[in-house]
């Protein structure tokens, strides 16, 4: 186990968000993503009588299909389980997100056309994990397919793949200082940027 051993404990609530990325025939993108809540109890709902332990209490779709540049083609959303009847009336504003980009300031586009109640609080939660998906998904997609064609073979131990997706998403200007990795006094930043490198001087096996 990665963490440390619980105190004895009881379950109580699940929440479990599953994210793919395909690519499509026509060369375009569907980053997806399925959010489910349930819980280890049953209770009464006014609107559905009852829902029973383990059953999904949330249980929503959403889908952004997107092209090369990340820019959203199409959005589909569907709430199959929801806590009240009105819920499933928001999915069908997601629509509004066909047009916008994902790059930063993406959210904030995105609240405007779906956010309060114009939407659903948890299919706009997905939003910001389906954006770093797409650019998981498609960013080194695309580096793959250009180091392919450049005949760059996947040599163990090699960085050129990862420095051509650092470069899709942005290079140093975008990532730099984001994570503990791109940190500027980082090994990675001192390898692969070192006149961006601000650690201690590298020092040889001698000294």
């Amino acid at each position: 186990m990665p963490l440390s051993p619980p105190q004895e404990r009881e379950l109580l609530h699940s929440r479990d968000i599953v994210l793919r990325g395909y690519r499509r025939a026509d060369g375009n993108y569907d980053i997806e993503a399925q959010l489910t809540d349930t819980k280890s109890y049953g209770f009464a709902n006014r609107d559905r009588g009852y829902v029973a332990a383990g059953e999904p209490i949330h249980g929503m779709w959403l889908r952004l299909t997107v092209d090369d540049q990340r820019r959203i083609v199409a959005c589909e959303a569907a709430s199959d389980h929801t806590p009240y009847t009105v819920c499933p009336a928001a999915a069908p504003n997601f629509a509004r997100l066909a047009g916008l980009q994902i790059k930063p300031g993406f959210l904030k586009e995105a609240a405007r056309r779906v956010g309060g109640t114009l939407g659903c609080t948890h299919l706009r939660e997905l939003l910001q994990q389906m954006a770093t998906t797409a650019y998981q998904t498609i960013d080194p997609a695309r580096a793959k397919r250009e180091a392919d064609a450049a005949g760059e073979a996947d040599v163990p131990g090699s960085d050129r793949l990862d420095t051509r997706i650092a470069a899709k998403m942005g290079g140093a200007p975008a990532i730099l200082n984001t994570c503990i990795a791109y940190g500027t006094d980082s090994p990675v930043v001192q390898r692969r940027w070192p006149q961006l490198y601000t650690g201690p001087a590298a020092t040889s096996p001698g000294d």
